[in-house]
């Protein structure tokens, strides 16, 4: 689980990416790209230590292994509200 709020907003970020490049046309072996890309320039960056980045790799490699993070959502069926019977 992670704790820094800099590595959550990291997590948030990419995660939007992914879903995002997924409904694209993107598949597994693309987003993984954009893991490495992004893991990559976090470390040049050199703003969080090694097993910092580590953790946060574990986390969107378990984000992306869950189909149900890549599932459209079904829309709600549109419900009309019933007129109330009129007493008059």
């Amino acid at each position: 689980m992670l704790q820094d709020y800099r590595l959550i907003r990291h997590f948030q970020t990419l995660t939007d990416a992914m879903v995002d490049a997924w409904h694209r046309g993107y598949r597994t072996h693309e987003l993984k790209f954009l893991l490495d890309g992004y893991l990559l320039a976090l470390r040049n960056d050199a703003s969080f230590e090694a097993h910092e980045i580590h953790r946060l790799e574990a986390e969107v490699d378990r984000f992306l292994r869950d189909p149900a993070n890549f599932e459209q959502p079904e829309p709600e069926p549109e419900v009309m509200p019933q007129a109330w019977p009129s007493r008059w």
